[in-house]
């Protein structure tokens, strides 16, 4: 029985990130792990990959779309579905591969089979027991489907089916106008794919600032997108080759059908804790089915951890992070902290979406006086030379001190340029601080800097 004094259940981001810097402070570490790969959903079949066809769809568009303007001539690229799958296949490789160095390099152990817990203090890996100190459950989620919703990963998928269909669909039903099924959406959209987005509330991005929303979805249907909003789903009936999506308008009750090639089923994520043997442990868990921690991410079960997916809050690969960080330094005796007001989401379609902190409805709610410095890429030289003018920066901040309460980008490069307000919200800054910090001309940040000005004087360049 090999004995630890950490062994982490999941090689995700949280699950991985907690064990290189468990290692770092001086722990001896493990991850249990089934797949074949580390690095979990998000390297195997999520985030990386789901990036890599986003990418490359992208170029296609570019080609398409802007080459012939900037006076680049040519046939258009035609569409090599297995060359774009074989691309994709290499990115997720190299990642995982990578992470493989860095358990080598920190000396974690790699437990590979599928762990429970049969109590506190052991974890069972095939007919193997190991002994920890301390057990962390990072065990991730997994797409959860709808009442009368069969997925078979051929024609109703979910996103893993999504990154691997054997060939490009004529048309494509959508189930959710969430992140992921606008993702994937978009990737197929450019690829010649008919998409029809069907959601169940009336705005796509449930939860993100109201004007962003609206902008958003206008942006998407001029890429060709088409949306049907306020629409419970019935049920889905999977023929052979294709299916037919049931479905009621809320408004009325009536009752639609929409013929796919292939469904994509992305109505959100649940918790993976299957055959963890949580019950007979005894953990207490949420109402939603998560594993309920105190503010030091431990169970009500002593030196039982759990962090990102299996555990409240947004499902981000970075929020987990933070998290498996955070859980790493409480057991080394430093302080962890996770600052859950400033986690910043991003959407990777094209234009980018990308939110942190507050929106206007929350500001609202809490009745929190606000000003709002809104700037448009229309306005910035670097947009507008590369086609990029659509969308805006939109800063939040406080009516009488100026702190930056959030902000909400559409635009180029908006999932990176997010992070300066993190940064400025992180050290408290108001918007003048932000207005006042030199950004180098012609960037995509001075629009930033330009919304931030907007809550002072006004703006230069509109």
């Amino acid at each position: 029985m090999a004995s630890y004094d950490v062994i982490i259940i999941g090689s995700g981001p949280g699950g991985y990130v907690c064990a290189i810097r468990c290692a770092q402070l001086g722990l001896k570490t493990a991850v249990v792990e089934g797949r074949e790969t580390l690095g979990g959903t998000c390297l195997n079949v999520g985030c990386i990959p789901s990036k890599a066809l986003l990418h490359a769809s992208h170029m296609l568009h570019e080609a398409e779309h802007n080459f012939a303007k900037m006076g680049l001539k040519g046939k258009s690229p035609s569409v090599d579905w297995k060359q774009m799958l074989a691309y994709k296949d290499d990115v997720i490789g190299q990642n995982t591969k990578g992470i493989e160095f860095l358990f080598k390099k920190n000396k974690i152990d790699w437990l590979k089979g599928w762990g429970s817990i049969p109590e506190a203090g052991r974890v069972k890996v095939g007919d193997d027991t190991h002994e920890a100190k301390t057990i962390i459950i990072a065990s991730g989620s997994e797409a959860s489907s709808l009442p009368g919703v069969e997925i078979d990963e051929k024609v109703v998928v979910t996103s893993t089916g999504a990154l691997e269909l054997p060939k490009v669909p004529k048309t494509m039903v959508v189930i959710g106008a969430g992140v992921i099924g606008l993702e994937m959406g978009s990737v197929y959209a450019r690829l010649g794919t008919e998409v029809t987005v069907v959601e169940y509330l009336d705005a796509i991005t449930p939860g993100m600032d109201g004007e962003v929303q609206k902008n958003f979805q206008k942006i998407l249907k001029k890429q060709g997108i088409k949306f049907v909003m306020g629409a419970a789903v019935q049920s889905v009936d999977a023929l052979k080759t294709k299916a037919k999506v049931n479905y009621k308008l809320r408004k009325d009750d009536s009752e639609h059908q929409l013929d796919a090639d292939v469904v994509l089923v992305a109505t959100g994520r649940k918790p993976y804790i299957d055959g963890l043997g949580l019950d007979s442990l005894g953990v207490e868990m949420t109402e939603r089915g998560q594993i309920k921690t105190d503010d030091h991410w431990q169970t009500n079960i002593k030196g039982v951890y759990a962090i990102g997916d299996a555990i409240e809050g947004p499902m981000l690969a970075h929020k987990a992070e933070d998290e498996g960080m955070a859980v790493a330094c409480v057991l080394a005796g430093q302080h962890g902290h996770v600052n859950y007001g400033v986690i910043p989401g991003v959407i990777y379609t094209h234009p980018e979406v990308a939110n942190v902190g507050e929106t206007e409805e929350s500001l609202k709610d809490q009745g929190r006086a606000y000003k709002v410095g809104k700037f448009s890429f229309m306005g910035n030289g670097r947009a507008k030379a590369n086609f990029a003018g659509e969308g805006f920066v939109k800063i939040l901040a406080d009516k009488e001190t100026d702190r930056i309460l959030g902000a909400h980008i559409i635009g180029p490069m908006a999932g990176d340029l997010i992070h300066e307000i993190c940064v400025a919200m992180e050290f408290g800054a108001s918007a003048e601080d932000l207005a006042l910090t030199c950004h180098a001309h012609p960037t995509y940040s001075e629009a930033v800097r330009e919304a931030a000005l907007a809550c002072g004087d006004g703006p230069i360049h509109s």
